[in-house]
């Protein structure tokens, strides 16, 4: 039986998570997830960093839908991550920064809003990559320490490494005009700095990496609402696809290159693009504008009336739009987002999707981490 395809999944998902939380037998076999990258992922990581409320959402209405308090993340309620884990049998991914997180029986998230892929992209308020992947380094010891050798290695072969990341350097390539660099020789930055922490991550023992293409950079709301007709800016969508173009080609020759190396590449870019352009094909009403936010579109990322902007409206329905801030998508996007991610074909998650990764050996971490 597929899954849910209406916002009755939600409910669906919260009722049996709520049951599965009190059976541990539900959790005792499972394959570990690890999280990487932006604020489309971050479970609230940028709670416990010194940074600005531009880069944070752990106030009202972010969580309106599911959390109180709000946790963090940048939707009204669960993110992509959240959803993978529920359809793998997992629990929520806890925030690896949140100090009463110290186990991580099932994986870690690391992911912090506003991170680059490189160094020089915001490093003073926001987790870069890099150092995301020191943190995933300083978990493995703690498995070897914890499980021993035999099972960590188990442990990390079998998990699956999601990836969100890219965005916030080519916007702020854009930001800077940095015009005396050419695009494909930024964009090649980028997917040599990724393709780097691929290869720690492989040299540790994963083998299975899930990431997503970027969003439509000329396609973001505060981009349109600037332009005289409001359309998507072709010229910077450029961008998005050189790096989606990369992202794939690099891919395809690390699995001839390395041992064992699995992807599954979701289209994240075209199923925005859909839900934008269509949103009733896809159960939705407000493709255009966030929920949250001021100005045309409610473009500006006023949200919460704690940054820059102040002032700030707010929809009544959260499950009717595409966008919650302007952004990030809403609960019942994100929903969506990760069926396709979880089980679609390869048009939208190739050459595997996740649940393709997710099948396989399973360890037994909480018999193996009470002997």
């Amino acid at each position: 039986m597929g899954l849910a395809k209406s916002h009755l999944g939600i409910i669906s998902f919260l009722l049996i998570l709520t049951r599965c939380q009190s059976c541990q037998e539900h959790f005792n076999k499972h394959v570990a997830l690890f999280v990487f990258g932006d604020s489309l992922f971050d479970p609230g990581n940028n709670n416990y960093i010194n940074t600005t409320t531009e880069l944070q959402a752990n106030f009202w209405p972010y969580g309106e839908s599911y959390f109180n308090p709000p946790t963090g993340r940048f939707s009204d309620g669960h993110i992509i991550p959240d959803f993978i884990a529920h359809f793998a049998g997992l629990p929520l991914i806890p925030a690896y920064l949140d100090p009463h997180n110290n186990e991580f029986l099932y994986g870690a998230n690391f992911a912090s809003a506003g991170s680059g892929v490189l160094d020089e992209t915001q490093p003073t308020i926001a987790v870069k990559l890099t150092t995301q992947l020191q943190y995933f380094t300083d978990l493995v010891k703690h498995y070897r320490k914890n499980l021993g050798d035999v099972k960590a290695e188990q442990l990390l072969s079998d998990a699956v490494f999601l990836f969100s990341c890219g965005s916030n350097d080519y916007q702020i390539l854009l930001e800077n005009n940095k015009s005396s660099l050419l695009y494909d020789e930024y964009v090649e930055m980028v997917i040599g700095n990724l393709t780097q922490v691929f290869k720690v991550i492989h040299e540790k023992g994963g083998r299975k990496i899930g990431i997503t293409t970027l969003t439509s950079l000329g396609c973001l709301l505060p981009v349109r609402a600037e332009r005289p007709d409001n359309t998507c800016d072709e010229e910077l969508n450029i961008i998005s696809t050189l790096h989606d173009k990369s992202l794939s080609k690099k891919l395809q020759d690390l699995t001839q290159q390395w041992e064992g190396f699995m992807y599954s590449k979701f289209e994240l870019q075209t199923e925005i693009t859909k839900r934008m352009k269509n949103p009733s094909k896809y159960g939705l009403k407000v493709g255009n504008s966030a929920c949250c936010g001021t100005g045309p579109f409610r473009a500006i990322n006023s949200c919460g009336g704690k940054r820059e902007t102040r002032e700030f409206e707010l929809c009544d329905n959260p499950n009717d739009y595409l966008l919650f801030d302007p952004y990030h998508p809403t609960e019942a996007a994100n929903l969506q987002l990760s069926e396709l991610f979880w089980e679609g074909d390869s048009k939208v998650a190739s050459p595997y999707n996740l649940k393709s990764l997710f099948q396989g050996m399973f360890v037994d971490i909480v018999q193996h981490t009470t002997q």
